[in-house]
């Protein structure tokens, strides 16, 4: 478990509420990506929007089986723009489109790319706490500790729930856990008790 400096999930707790709050949505409903990447002024790309791609390296970057990497944000003409992988499952997208974004709430200072002769990019500069940071953050904007508690009262199961949330069921997992809900909530109804939610 990565530690974090002393306030930082109070922050992101609150940080995902004021969001939602200011976007129109209840504290518990889910915050779809795209809205916060509207919000924050940011634009969303896949390798077929960078003009000027040679047709290889999109087609390397858009093969099938292509999990070498899933997002990463640049800056161009002052605005910010994510260009995402979009061979991914949804729930992934969402998680790494996040993360990305969790950098730029978190204003962390990018980092360093360094680009070869032979047109490979290797990162020059890694954070292992800054990633931590938007990881957990991330985790937060898409499901914080009300859409964990919704879930449970309203008896939604894990399915529903992933597909409510557009999460990996992995991540709603971790989260249940980590954040103490599934404790809290012992002897509650069980997940999916309520038919057609």
């Amino acid at each position: 478990m990565p530690s974090f400096d002393r306030g930082f999930k109070s922050w992101t707790e609150k940080s995902s509420l004021n969001i939602r709050r200011d976007l129109g949505l209840k504290p518990y409903e889910s915050l779809p990506f795209h809205a916060l990447a509207r919000y924050l002024d940011v634009q969303l790309w896949t390798p077929k929007n960078v003009q000027g791609m040679a047709t290889d390296h999109l087609k390397q970057l858009l093969e099938l089986d292509s999990s070498s990497w899933s997002a990463v944000t640049i800056q161009k003409n002052q605005r910010y723009i994510i260009i995402y992988n979009p061979r991914h499952s949804l729930g992934r997208q969402s998680n790494d489109i996040m993360h990305e974004l969790s950098h730029l709430l978190a204003a962390h200072e990018p980092s360093q790319l360094i680009v070869s002769a032979d047109s490979e990019v290797v990162l020059r500069s890694f954070d292992q706490k800054r990633e931590d940071e938007a990881d957990w953050l991330a985790g937060c904007l898409l499901l914080p500790r009300e859409a964990l508690l919704h879930i449970k009262k309203q008896g939604i199961s894990d399915e529903k729930a992933c597909d409510l949330y557009k999460i990996s069921e992995q991540l709603l997992t971790y989260r249940f856990n980590i954040t103490g809900v599934n404790i809290q909530t012992n002897g509650w109804p069980k997940q999916g008790a309520r038919s057609g939610r």
